[in-house]
């Protein structure tokens, strides 16, 4: 069964794409294009979830609700 995932994503100072995948302990990618950057977070969960702990991270994930929200300090 497919499971969706939130992701963040950032443009940094440098024109590169930061993804985080914050249900995910320590997942992050990066790439030149948003397109990279996705590509490089799906390879880097694959290899997360050939942790034990961290499949049972994503078996036990059952969100009934996301959003973002920013504030300007």
């Amino acid at each position: 069964m497919a499971k969706q995932l939130p992701l963040f994503v950032e443009k940094d100072e440098d024109g590169f794409y930061i993804v985080e995948c914050p249900v995910l302990e320590g997942c992050y990618a990066q790439g030149k294009t948003l397109d990279e950057a996705l590509k490089n977070i799906r390879e880097v969960i694959q290899l997360i979830l050939r942790e034990t702990e961290s499949r049972e991270v994503l078996k036990s994930y059952r969100p009934k609700e996301l959003s973002l929200h920013t504030i300007t300090l």
